[in-house]
């Protein structure tokens, strides 16, 4: 087994281990490069077919690239697609220019999730983050346990010891379960490469720029780049020394806003 055979067996192990303690279970697919990764590795768990839904948390204002890709992929691969969104703050005009990005992402983001569940009645949610992708989030662990009010409390998070989780939920609330936890960028670029997936175009560099990560457009920009196929990307990966999330809303990706708004549900 070679470095990505590693990589994939252990999140397929993940993604079976948690869909055999919760039943009532969902992935969630932001249409991101990570989380597209996940939903292969759950297609390839269960030979071809994703026996749980995947659900897309939309605010309204994500890229229409995005959008086209969930609705074309989602029919593509056959998944029984849930889209959740808060529509009450959005008919009070909740949004980028109404107050500061905990605001937005709380109402819009958070909120409309703990709505999603709540209505489906999700014990689990599977999620692509990676523990390289931000600081907050290198303290995860792969079962990670929120409380009934959606809390995570990041200081007293279960050990996970030689691969052992914790993947009992104790009292009322829910387990997020992360099997790209241990993945790097550069790893999912590799494997994007090697399995042929399909990403978003906008990661692919047009006119001299191109986005490392995408999410709501008005909370995006693009990075210098000229890496407008896979192969380049991942060679750009192997030298660049710039942060992968420096095109988000910086007021958001300081350390202590992602710290608040991770221990408040926050994906």
């Amino acid at each position: 087994m070679d470095h990505l055979d590693r990589l994939e067996s252990q999140s397929v192990y993940i993604i079976r281990e948690a869909y055999k303690q919760f039943k009532d279970i969902a992935v969630l697919w932001s249409i991101g490069k990570d989380s597209t990764t996940l939903v292969h590795l759950c297609r390839k768990s269960f030979y071809g077919k994703v026996p749980f839904p995947a659900l897309h948390i939309d605010t309204n204002y994500k890229f229409r690239e995005i959008y086209d890709f969930r609705d074309e992929w989602s029919k593509n691969w056959n998944l029984k697609l849930i889209v959740g969104k808060n529509e009450e703050a959005l008919a009070a005009g909740i949004g980028p220019n109404s107050g500061d990005k905990l605001t937005c992402c709380g109402r819009l983001k958070t909120e409309a999730l703990k709505q999603t569940i709540d209505k489906h009645k999700f014990k689990a949610l599977l999620l692509g983050i990676r523990r390289d992708e931000h600081g907050i989030r290198a303290k995860e662990r792969v079962f990670s346990p929120r409380d009934k009010s959606f809390q995570w409390d990041y200081k007293n998070q279960p050990a996970e010891l030689w691969d052992q989780f914790k993947n009992k939920q104790e009292g009322e609330g829910h387990i997020r379960v992360h099997p790209l936890l241990h993945w790097t960028e550069r790893d999912i670029w590799e494997y994007v490469r090697r399995e042929s997936l399909p990403v978003v175009e906008l990661y692919f560099a047009k006119n001299g720029k191109r986005y490392r990560s995408i999410g709501c457009e008005t909370c995006c920009n693009p990075v210098y780049s000229d890496a407008d196929t896979i192969d380049k990307v991942v060679e750009e990966l192997r030298t660049t020394k710039i942060s992968e999330r420096s095109g988000r809303a910086q007021d958001k990706e300081r350390a202590y806003m992602m710290q608040k708004l991770r221990a408040l549900g926050y994906m």
